[in-house]
């Protein structure tokens, strides 16, 4: 497998040095679908399906093996030898107006003909063509001019109206360009709002000079002028884009599309880098930190990003709009997040297409992630749940970054071929990501880096712990080998022809990759957003295990005092977990990375209807936290018995640190469930 691919990347790159110009692709197969064929320009396959339902799944699949790359269908068609020429007219209708429904960029008809031949012998058990081996039109030649006629939709479509928002503030350097794509698309009962959310910069002047309705209003942030938008619109459909960005001509058909589709509450689709925003811009859109989608399947999304997002007006009413506290980032988290809380399903439109501005200086790059990690605070408070107790929020779908599924396993997946390769469809399936694999990606990991880098330091004074260097030094591999691999595998711009050019911007990439999450670090510590954060709760408690009960002369169900207790707990900010199929315990409350408390309840039926609910509570210190300090500690001690007290003083001191914050994070989760307990009039026994 991976010989096939590196052979077919080494003709891939014979062409570029011929023609840099030139769009090379490779016609493939579902059989081998699994070969790793990202260094293409664009993605071609060859799909002979029968089924309706089945080729459409597959079709969306196909496109999230695409990314960004436009998708070409390079072969659809059916026999008509053994089907019938009614059913082959029928069959390839469907397949070409589905293959653009889906959003690829073209599809070719197998064949022309009925007369083939391969390997210098005539096909004859084969009838696929348009025309019969004596050039007589055959039903289908019709019914394909037709569909190709009104692709990507049916003309005849009754089309929900449409609004148009773009909210700005300050973007009068791309909102011209924005306006004039919007002004452009082909779609017949849209309007365009632009919300001026207090701009000094001249951006209402350049939107006056346009066919749009003009709202402008003091700066209250990005949440706030989505707000005015919807509340402003006439469509039954909200579409926003942002400023910095602009739409592809059918964007909003395609929008519509999966709307008519499906009872989706809102859709988005893929935001594509643009391709001549110079150099920088280039290696920018290759790092992390940028907008993502994240799909539950190959075509529902839990979230989709604001720069190409639609919902349903009548959906936000529900909902209440967008939160205003999110002024410059979030504020598309959230309202996925509200919006799938109440029961609402997000689709994905593969050819509901904008491109989009990426930063074009690394100060503007680190000044939109610092952006990223406030926004991230302040979701975490608002949503603890879906937090982990890193400060990491967790996905039950997959990411897909610039449109390619964010992969972090180090290890090489596992091809589904089936007994002797007869599999149809040979797919490759990932495992799942370990610990290791996250490591790089964490921005506490960069701290872990300077500790040990600190520690080696102190080695000067005390020199056993220069035994520290060899961990220090695989930790930073851990750091700079995956950023190095980004970037040597990174789409550098067409304008980069000379070696020493494209080594400058695989550089700058790297070190994009390097510095992120030291920028991101910065603004969760700055934020109270980290791995070391424990709950501001009025008290604490000890952390020791404690036996509480609730009587009632009436019968009450386990479980819904346990809901009571969980939204209590919720209710005062604490992050609660509920325990799973296998867990002995019911709820764990944690007080930040190194300790919580796990919750188990038992109870007592005294007959009569009398009831007795007793719930014991068990704090618990990770092995991180609490072997740590011990380690600082033990380390402490020898160097003052090798009389290295400089040493002893800053390994002790480290210790002290370590051990108060794995100890106030058992006593923080300990004091919220006393509380709640308390408020839930149950007794201390």
């Amino acid at each position: 497998m991976a010989r096939a691919g590196r052979h077919r990347e080494q003709l891939w790159s014979e062409v570029k040095e011929e023609d840099p110009e030139a769009l090379v692709s490779y016609a493939n197969y579902p059989p081998t679908e699994y070969l790793d064929l990202s260094f293409l320009d664009l993605l071609c396959f060859n799909v002979f399906l029968e089924s309706r339902h089945d080729y459409d799944a597959y079709l969306a699949r196909l496109q999230n093996l695409a990314g960004n790359r436009p998708l070409f269908i390079t072969e659809i068609g059916l026999d008509s030898r053994r089907n019938g020429e009614a059913a082959q007219a029928s069959c390839l209708d469907w397949q070409i107006r589905q293959a653009f429904a889906a959003g690829c960029a073209g599809a070719f008809v197998y064949s022309w003909t009925d007369e083939w031949f391969r390997g210098d012998e005539d096909v004859t058990d084969w009838e696929f063509g348009l025309t019969a081996r004596d050039r007589k039109p055959k039903r289908s030649l019709s019914a394909v001019r037709k569909a190709f006629e009104e692709v990507p939709c049916y003309t005849h479509q009754a089309w929900p109206r449409i609004s148009v928002v773009v909210c700005t503030y300050n973007g009068s350097r791309t909102l011209r360009d924005c306006l004039e794509a919007v002004g452009r698309l082909r779609y017949p009962n849209y309007e365009t709002i632009v919300v001026d959310d207090g701009s000094t910069d001249g951006a209402s002047d350049i939107a006056a000079q346009y066919d749009v309705r003009l709202i402008r209003t003091e700066n209250r942030g990005l949440s706030a002028a989505r707000n005015l938008g919807w509340q402003s619109a006439t469509g039954e459909l909200v579409a926003y884009i942002d400023d910095d960005a602009w739409p592809d001509p059918d964007w909003l058909t395609y929008l519509a599309l999966t709307f008519l589709k499906a009872d989706y509450a809102g859709v988005g689709g893929p935001n594509i880098p643009v391709a001549d925003d110079g150099e920088t811009a280039a290696c920018v859109a290759g790092s992390p930190g940028g907008p993502a989608h994240v799909l539950l399947s190959d075509s529902e999304a839990e979230h989709v990003p604001g720069c190409n997002m639609a919902f349903r007006k009548s959906w936000l009413e529900a909902i209440g709009g967008f939160d205003p506290q999110f002024r410059q980032a979030g504020d598309d988290v959230d309202i996925c997040w509200r919006t799938r809380e109440r029961g609402g399903k997000l689709g994905f439109s593969p050819g509901a297409m904008v491109w989009h501005h990426y930063r074009r200086t690394v100060r503007a790059y680190w000044k939109q992630q610092i952006g990223y990690g406030k926004a991230e605070a302040m979701l975490e408070r608002k949503w603890p749940e879906k937090y982990n107790s890193r400060g990491y929020a967790t996905w039950a779908g997959r990411i897909y970054v610039n449109g390619i599924l964010h992969t972090l396993s180090l290890f090489r997946g596992r091809i589904y071929q089936g007994t002797w390769g007869t599999a149809g469809y040979a797919r490759m399936y990932q495992p799942a990501p370990n610990l290791l694999s996250f490591l790089p990606l964490m921005h506490e990991w960069q701290l872990i880096n300077l500790v040990l880098a600190v520690l080696c330091a102190v080695g000067i004074v005390w020199k056993r712990l220069l035994s520290v260097s060899p961990v220090a030094v695989m930790a930073l591999s851990l750091s700079l080998v995956p950023a190095v691999f980004a970037a040597l595998r990174a789409r550098l711009p067409a304008s980069a022809k000379s070696p020493i050019a494209r080594f400058r911007l695989r550089v700058l990439t790297a070190i994009l990759h390097l510095t992120q999450p030291w920028i991101r670090l910065w603004s969760r510590i700055a934020f109270s957003l980290t791995a070391w954060r424990v709950r501001r709760f009025p008290t604490l408690s000890f952390p020791w295990p404690r036996k509480f009960g609730l009587w009632s002369e009436e019968w009450l169900e386990g479980t819904q005092v346990l809901e009571s207790l969980e939204s209590q707990l919720r209710s005062s900010g604490a992050v609660v977990r509920r325990g799973g199929d296998f867990d002995e315990w019911d709820l764990e409350i944690r007080g930040g990375l190194f300790g919580g408390v796990r919750v188990s309840t038992v109870s007592e039926n005294y007959g009569r209807g009398k009831y007795m609910l007793r719930l014991r509570s068990r704090p618990w210190f990770s092995i991180s936290g609490a072997g740590t300090t011990l380690l600082l500690l033990i380390a402490s001690l020898g160097a003052g018995w090798d009389r290295s007290f400089y040493a002893a003083a800053l390994l002790g001191a480290l210790s002290i640190v370590f051990g108060a914050i794995t100890f106030r994070s058992g006593a923080v989760a300990v004091g919220a469930i006393h509380r709640a307990l308390i408020k839930l009039d149950f007794e201390s026994l």
